[in-house]
């Protein structure tokens, strides 16, 4: 039986699972968590990314009865875009800025002005419109504000090359993470160093980015496993479900992401949808919000509940909220590109129940989401299913809401870790030397649970027209 590892490098832990590289049977798991962080400033040291997942690793390969030289194959997934700044000897020269650290906001504002066509040129270049989160509005940040560690730099990654390199000793990526950097074209297949230059035009930049390895050239080996190119986890989640052209994937994690698969690259002048690649050969438009079930968390602490009091709080509140509305920005948010704000909770009212304010966060996370769906649509055919993943799918709640207020049956594949699946999927492909598409398959890996919509539409549609206003109100 072949084993492969998947490993999911995420914002708040690392997950590994192994699987039967034939049947996708899952024989072990562990899990182990990073620092938290708390924008606008949110870094972590990369070396806890690695102490994560020798842990989890360890925890995945006891409970298979196995040891690390039983595995055959393994890929990383990453959470996305991030700056893993290196020296010349592949040393850490800083701690990694992550994804969710707004504090390049006017380093994205810079770059964006510094293009003639502004936004719809920058989307043009590389798919997307940059803002904080991107790779390049945090070297931007460095070169402004670090001069001595600017100096220093000699190679760039992204937080899943980082681990590859530690498992193979080479500084690869792949396509789909490469594609939220800000500075490589899904359309083209290329770097665009013109947009680096913008940066600093003065530096050599062909020998500081890794090499782009396709969907399923091996990175090289770790002990006796062939190593996956890895990927993003967004593009791995869209792998560990079996993602089709037509579907729409809503993940819930601390962050919110609606995304589809398409045949061909797009280009969002707006910047709400950002034109990703995905880790199959394809493309994959996306939408990000920065906040998601870090909203129903804080509401929790706030009301005293855990998650399952909380999830039936929520369901047993009326829908709408009894007329309140929340803005859920509590970091700041992405989409739409609001660094600074704050959350905002409408139409509270001195006979409030606590089900009711458990009620309007669930509403207002999935409103976003919704927003972020109907941007996408211009980008993507999306008639097929609804899938949920991530840690969010597993409440009710959210399951409930995101039927009610879409109008659409969701469907949730019970697949615990989407990303770490993926990366199984992945690694599969590399070690069978097939599609990915292909390998998942042949995996029967779940069976679904499907949500209906449960109340009127006209409802559903106050709802949401009374977040827009609120929105709007706040811009």
């Amino acid at each position: 039986m072949p084993l492969v590892a998947g490993v999911d490098s995420s914002t708040q832990s690392t997950k590994v699972e192994l699987r039967d590289a034939d049947s996708g049977m899952l024989v072990g798991s562990g899990r182990a968590p990073h620092p938290a962080v708390m924008p606008p400033v949110a870094e972590q040291d990369p070396a806890d990314w690695w102490h994560a997942f020798e842990s989890a690793i360890a925890q995945a390969t006891a409970e298979a009865g196995v040891d690390v030289d039983g595995i055959d194959a393994i890929s990383v997934a990453g959470q996305q875009h991030g700056l893993v700044a290196l020296d010349a000897a592949g040393q850490v020269i800083r701690p990694a800025k992550l994804w969710c650290d707004t504090t390049s906001a006017a380093d994205a504002k810079w770059l964006i002005d510094q293009l003639p066509a502004g936004p719809a040129g920058w989307a043009q270049a590389c798919g997307s419109v940059p803002v904080a989160a991107f790779t390049i509005t945090k070297l931007s940040w460095l070169h402004r504000k670090e001069p001595d560690a600017w100096a220093r730099l000699a190679r760039v990654a992204l937080p899943h090359d980082w681990l590859t390199l530690q498992l193979t000793g080479r500084l690869v990526t792949d396509r789909g993470d490469a594609s939220g950097t800000g500075y490589w074209s899904p359309a083209d297949g290329r770097y665009r160093w013109d947009l680096l230059a913008i940066v600093d035009g003065e530096r050599d930049w062909s020998d500081a980015l890794p090499e782009v390895l396709g969907p399923i050239d091996p990175a090289g080996t770790w002990n006796r496993a062939v190593v996956g190119p890895g990927t993003g986890d967004n593009m791995a989640a869209a792998l560990g479900i079996g993602l089709r052209e037509g579907d729409v994937a809503v993940s819930l994690g601390s962050s919110g992401t609606v995304f589809g698969v398409s045949p061909t690259p797009s280009a969002d002048p707006s910047g709400a949808v950002a034109g990703f690649a995905d880790a199959s050969g394809r493309f994959l438009p996306l939408v990000c919000t920065l906040n998601a079930t870090k909203v129903t968390d804080a509401m929790g602490r706030l009301l005293g509940l855990d998650h399952a009091a909380f999830d039936a709080a929520a369901l047993s509140a009326d829908a709408g909220a009894g007329g309140m509305t929340m803005l859920p920005y509590l970091d700041g948010e992405r989409t739409p590109n609001r660094p600074d704000a704050t959350g905002v909770l409408s139409g509270i009212r001195s006979d409030v129940e606590p089900a009711q304010l458990a009620r309007a966060a669930v509403e207002g996370v999935v409103c976003g989401l919704l927003d972020g769906l109907d941007a996408l649509a211009g980008h993507a055919s999306l008639d097929g299913r609804v899938h949920l993943v991530g840690g969010g799918a597993r409440s009710a709640a959210f399951r409930q809401v995101l039927a009610d207020l879409s109008g659409r049956t969701v469907t949730t594949a019970e697949v615990a870790e989407a990303v770490a699946t993926g990366a199984c999927v992945q690694a599969a492909a590399t070690l069978r030397r097939a599609a990915p598409d292909d390998v998942r398959a042949g995996w029967p890996l779940h069976t679904e649970t499907l949500t209906d919509p449960a109340i009127d539409p006209e409802l559903a549609a106050e709802t949401r027209g009374r977040y827009r206003t609120l929105r709007e109100r706040s811009a």
